[in-house]
């Protein structure tokens, strides 16, 4: 596996652990989940493209 791969990996599970339906962070609004969200698209993008 590569580094991309596994930061990819972790920001998924940092998504999920932010999605405001779990109690610990339903007063965080959409903010975090948008954040993480954008940083796992554009690395997507990276490994698909060979540069990360």
């Amino acid at each position: 596996m590569s580094i991309g791969t596994i930061l990819l990996i972790l920001l998924i599970l940092l998504l999920l652990g932010v999605i405001p339906t779990w109690s610990h962070s339903r007063s965080w609004g959409y903010g975090p989940s948008g954040i993480i969200g954008t940083i796992v698209v554009v690395l997507l993008i990276l490994v698909l493209l060979g540069k990360l």
